[in-house]
């Protein structure tokens, strides 16, 4: 597990305005939750903080350089801007080297699956007890030769000296289901539009001659085909 540290300065101003003012600024506001002790506002600095996630995943342990000394951190929710994806704001849990904490790790699938099938992805994490300093900055599970109708639960998963599973074992993380025919496909899509009400729309041409019809038959002063034809 890597460890990061990071300058966090104090945060004195709240609320939607000082956390725009913050991010302006090239921060990220964050609170530092745990230990019994009051949540602690800081602001950390958005280009290495990010760099923090991107290398080191989002179960980071981060080395706080505060004002009132060090402190350990690791990331307990984060908040990105939807579209642009920059962070909002990051709720941090205060850690100490040797305790152990509860954490959600990542779990990566390697392999191709067998001919004709398809992998459900019930769930992509599992929760699991690690040191704060030793947490698993993710799993990987293998589905080659697997044939359909296998699955891989939590149990399967092979844990770092260290680490307890905290999901309970059964807990079903993918299935290889028989993947669907395209007539199955055509057949589901035009029951979803049936449901939502979605109807197919007239053609236009159709539409384009009976108006061209009718004002053929407006400019002829009513007349049928039949009646021009006999003058």
């Amino acid at each position: 597990m890597s460890e990061v540290r990071l300058n966090a300065e104090t945060r004195t101003e709240f609320g939607k305005g000082g956390a725009r003012r913050t991010r302006r600024a090239g921060k990220v506001p964050a609170v530092i939750y745990g230990h019994g002790a009051d949540p602690r506002h800081v602001a950390l600095p958005a280009r290495e903080f990010a760099n923090a996630i991107r290398h080191g995943g989002a179960n980071v342990l981060l080395t706080l350089d505060l004002e009132s000394g060090e402190q350990l951190a690791i990331p307990k929710s984060i908040q990105r801007h939807p579209i642009k994806g920059y962070f909002e704001h990051v709720d941090l849990l205060a850690v100490r080297r040797g305790e152990k904490v509860t954490v959600d790790v990542q779990v990566h699938v390697l392999g191709d699956v067998a001919p004709g099938g398809l992998v459900n992805h019930e769930n992509n994490t599992i929760s699991v007890q690690a040191e704060a300093t030793n947490i698993p900055t993710g799993f990987e599970v293998s589905i080659e030769g697997l044939e359909i109708g296998s699955h891989i639960t939590a149990g399967d998963i092979a844990l770092p000296s260290g680490s307890t599973l905290v999901t309970p074992a059964d807990t079903v993380l993918l299935i290889i289901a028989e993947a669907p025919t395209a007539e199955q496909v055509e057949a589901e899509l035009a029951e979803a539009a049936e449901e939502l009400g979605i109807v197919e729309d007239a053609p236009v041409a159709a539409e384009g001659e009976g108006a061209a019809e009718g004002e053929a038959a407006a400019e002829g002063g009513g007349e049928t085909p039949a009646e021009s034809s006999a003058e």
